[in-house]
């Protein structure tokens, strides 16, 4: 079962941006979860993934984030060829007041990093492409209860990531909405809807 779901996620490890975040959002509206990656909701237009990649790299030495959204059953997801999803600022903001929050990020500098909140509060956030070698580390990394079971190959790294987001969450990634135009946000600077480089 468990590795019938990764299989499904194997474009993850193959044809997949070099950077990205992908944020799972229960218990929240598109508009609140904007709101809470500090986005506008009235200000919104629609873009693909590489077209929001491309205006972002035209930025490149600015403060200039997109967040694109999409709502599937009772799930928000988020996309970003950026990071924002991945501060457990953010996650606590989009999970407060009852809600859950899922993120897996990972860069160009094979940098990876998961993470879980619920009901404002980060319960776990780690590398998954340390486990690998786990066994052999002093002190031995750990992993959340909810990621339990799970071990991460750095072939099929991010492949188990969005399995395990999916076992968690009860929400499937579609790689179909990299080319879909989504709903596309601007978002503030962590600085700026944190306060100040202390918070972010």
């Amino acid at each position: 079962m468990w590795d019938d779901l990764v299989a499904t996620y194997a474009w993850a490890d193959a044809d997949a941006p070099e950077t990205y975040t992908f944020s799972v959002i229960a218990g929240k509206t598109e508009d609140e979860v904007i709101r809470a990656f500090g986005g506008d909701p009235t200000a919104s237009r629609t873009m693909t993934f590489t077209e929001a990649a491309d205006e972002q790299a035209r930025h490149l030495y600015e403060d200039y984030a997109l967040l694109r959204v999409v709502t599937v059953g009772t799930y928000v997801i988020g996309i970003e060829w950026g990071y924002h999803g991945s501060s457990p600022e953010i996650a606590e903001r989009a999970s407060a007041d009852g809600g859950e929050f899922f993120s897996f990020y990972q860069d160009v500098n094979a940098r990876y990093q998961i993470m879980h909140a619920l009901d404002g509060r980060v319960d776990g956030m780690f590398d998954p492409s340390v486990m690998e070698d786990a066994a052999w580390m002093d002190p031995k990394p750990e992993v959340p209860v909810w990621a339990e079971g799970v071990t991460f190959r750095i072939e099929t790294l991010c492949a188990e990531s969005f399995a395990l987001m999916e076992r968690t969450m009860g929400a499937a990634v579609d790689p179909a909405w990299m080319d879909t135009a989504l709903r596309t946000v601007l978002l503030a600077s962590p600085d700026t809807l944190l306060g100040g480089p202390e918070a972010a």
